[in-house]
């Protein structure tokens, strides 16, 4: 499906960073690790918790804690074949265009899926009680009931060449939920696009 994005206005990669890492610090698989690397490095979580986007020094720590914890611009783990130069908006997808995202290609989503890629397939798979790997769905399930209940969820972070044909990079979980309670809102993203992104999001 070729997106019409609304898009909301410029965005740019230290907001996209921090978002990111603010994602991942609420994360089950993910915070405990990143808390590693703060408490490592003598930092505070407010570095992620309450991004400053005008301190160039946070910008850069924030950078380098994602180049450690997920090897961003170091070409390796979820960032390889990442582009160098992506250009990032934020924006608000329709219930559609947020069904039409694709999950990244990684062995738990791929189980989860069924293959589709599609997050209205994998909301079916978790209805049915079906687990990728026997990983419990519960985070998912905890989610959509915060989302019922009115909660509002960070951006999605999603990627592609343009604006269509979307791949998402963080927040898989939140786009699960939203698949599972039939999308009933538009989803608030960022996106970054990059002519040569097709050698990641595949």
């Amino acid at each position: 499906m070729l997106a019409v994005v609304q898009v909301l206005g410029v965005s740019s990669e230290d907001e996209m960073l921090a978002c990111f890492l603010s994602g991942e610090l609420s994360s089950k698989r993910f915070g405990q690790n990143l808390r590693s690397h703060l408490a490592a490095g003598g930092q505070a979580e407010q570095l992620l918790t309450y991004p400053d986007l005008s301190d160039a020094g946070a910008n850069f720590a924030r950078r380098a804690l994602l180049a450690a914890t997920r090897g961003y611009g170091e070409n390796r783990d979820l960032f390889e074949n990442f582009p160098t130069h992506v250009t990032w908006n934020r924006a608000l997808l329709s219930a559609d265009e947020a069904a039409d995202v694709r999950y990244v290609g990684y062995s738990y989503w791929v189980e989860l899926w069924g293959g589709s890629r599609r997050p209205t397939d994998a909301a079916a798979r978790i209805k049915a009680g079906l687990r990728a790997f026997d990983v419990p769905n519960e985070p998912f399930v905890e989610a959509a009931r915060a989302l019922r209940r009115g909660e509002r969820f960070p951006p999605l972070i999603l990627v592609g060449e343009g604006q269509d044909n979307l791949v998402c990079l963080e927040g898989h979980l939140r786009l699960t939920a939203y698949a599972l309670v039939g999308f009933p809102t538009d989803v608030e993203c960022l996106i970054g696009s990059a002519p040569d992104m097709g050698r990641w999001a595949q």
